[in-house]
């Protein structure tokens, strides 16, 4: 596994993966994760990540073109898939994304699917929102995405 370290308005996130991304990490909440020991530090592999990531976060670039592997089941697939066509400053509720994968009881099970997105931001789970219009969990903390939000209005 490689890594390397992206320094944003959010902090340091971790970018890891072998050929391709798999994961980005918050410095904060419930996605924190610290490199293993067996891993290896590489910026290299992340350059087009990192050129995206610092485009997005100056305002210059509102949809991500980068090759990523996801691992999930084929229902998290699914809700990710269908996150990544959430136009870049808009949002839509849980009840909205279980509408558009064609299962519209299906809220709390998408919830907790957009929960284990392992690559944040550019799979832009944050664009999730309840259904009154409030922030709800955010696996970088809701003040990321609070953030994140209020960088894809201005």
């Amino acid at each position: 596994m490689y890594y390397c370290y992206f320094e944003s308005p959010l902090g340091k996130l971790l970018l890891t993966g072998n050929k391709l991304l798999e994961s980005l990490h918050f410095p904060i909440g419930k996605t924190k994760v610290e490199p293993e020991k067996d891993w290896i530090y590489n910026e290299e592999i992340f350059l087009k990540v990192i050129d995206q990531l610092d485009a997005y976060f100056k305002g210059e670039l509102t949809k991500f073109d980068i090759e990523l592997n996801i691992q999930g089941t084929d229902f998290q697939k699914k809700v990710w898939q269908e996150l990544v066509k959430i136009p870049y400053g808009e949002t839509i509720s849980y009840g909205e994304l279980a509408k558009r994968i064609g299962n519209p009881k299906a809220s709390r099970a998408v919830g907790m699917a957009n929960g284990k997105n392992p690559i944040s931001i550019i799979v832009p789970c944050h664009r999730v929102i309840g259904k009154n219009g409030s922030l709800t969990g955010f696996g970088g903390g809701l003040e990321a995405k609070r953030t994140l939000l209020a960088l894809e209005k201005a």
